[in-house]
């Protein structure tokens, strides 16, 4: 009975955030709030510098999404995160200014591998235990992916950054983002983005543009929408993983989907809506 009590005294500092040596002997419980209990998160390589077409890592930004994230491992989420690397190189780029096309999109997997551990740095100071895999084998800083390994990181209360895309040429993180959340059996592939969800329309460039509160994977194909790529649709398409896209600047938003409230666009199965 002693030891039960202490644990439970233990998982009631660890979810007010107190910090202690316990933190790494203890996940989270999960919270009946919670709609999702492990997630996949995708995040691009702009969310880290802060602004659209920047460069580098704005360390306030990443402080912020470090924040937010700790928040959301309290409450007993799982959560696995895929980043991109555009802030720093971005493979397609390379290759059309006459890069050979691989060699750019390994330079990129690395460009993503900086920015997960810039993310891992800010996570642990934010109290969160995180480890970071990697489809390329960089074993000094980072484990290799090893899917089991993952699952058991997870399942002990770690946030886990996978970086290096999927390892090969020719795929985009937001492929591999689709690629993970079916590996470790994420309940739904969230991506943050800069805008509110996703339009019919560039809302930045046309102010009636309307906003899609849900679409069907067809629907979203078959209109060649930009927000994500058609491989990573198709993949969740074929396994019935749900795809959420919201804006991640508004504080609170990661929380809030977890939670399992309709805010941005969710695609999934052909919605009942008329219309969609």
């Amino acid at each position: 009975m002693l030891a039960h009590d202490v644990a439970c005294a233990l998982r009631v500092l660890y979810i007010a955030g107190v910090p202690g040596p316990y933190d790494s002997l203890l996940p989270p419980a999960p919270n009946p709030t919670m709609r999702y209990r492990r997630i996949l998160l995708k995040l691009s390589g702009e969310a880290l510098c802060g602004r659209e077409g920047g460069f580098g890592i704005e360390v306030e930004t990443l402080e912020h999404v470090a924040s937010e994230l700790a928040d959301v491992h309290r409450m007993g989420v799982q959560i696995g995160i895929v980043v991109g690397g555009g802030n720093i190189f971005r493979g397609l780029k390379g290759a059309s200014k006459g890069m050979d096309r691989s060699q750019s999109d390994y330079m990129g997997m690395l460009a993503t591998v900086i920015n997960s551990l810039a993310l891992q740095d800010a996570l642990e100071k934010a109290g969160v235990p995180t480890r970071v895999m990697t489809a390329l084998e960089i074993r000094q800083v980072a484990e290799p992916y090893i899917r089991r390994r993952a699952m058991r990181h997870l399942d002990k209360g770690h946030i886990v950054i996978f970086a290096a895309g999927t390892g090969n040429p020719f795929f985009s993180t937001d492929t591999a983002a689709a690629l993970r959340a079916m590996e470790i059996q994420a309940q739904a592939l969230f991506k943050a983005t800069k805008v509110e969800g996703i339009y019919d329309r560039d809302p930045v460039k046309h102010e009636d543009a309307h906003m899609f509160t849900r679409l069907s994977y067809d629907r979203f194909l078959a209109d060649r929408i930009g927000v994500m790529d058609s491989t990573a649709v198709t993949l969740c398409r074929e396994n019935h993983l749900p795809i959420r896209v919201f804006k991640l600047s508004t504080r609170g938003n990661i929380l809030r989907v977890c939670q399992g409230e309709n805010i941005g666009t969710v695609v999934e199965e052909t919605p009942t809506t008329p219309g969609l």
